[in-house]
């Protein structure tokens, strides 16, 4: 089980806040090890896969919406 945290910007979340894992930047090796599962991260601003415990959250600053 990985214990690894993904720094994300805003501009890595799909339209709706969030990601998929596995994920290249999660620098995975092995993708097939789990099912592609979806993380809801920008409603608490990170969000942690329960397949590999690997969390995903905004870098400092980013904000997802806001209408950039």
């Amino acid at each position: 089980m990985s214990n690894a945290t993904v720094e994300l910007l805003a501009k890595d979340l799909n339209p709706q806040g969030g990601v998929f894992c596995p994920s290249p930047k999660a620098d995975m090796k092995l993708w097939n090890t789990h099912p592609k599962v979806y993380l809801d991260v920008a409603k608490t601003g990170e969000a942690r896969c329960p397949y590999c415990g690997t969390v995903y959250k905004l870098k400092a600053g980013e904000h997802f919406g806001g209408g950039h």
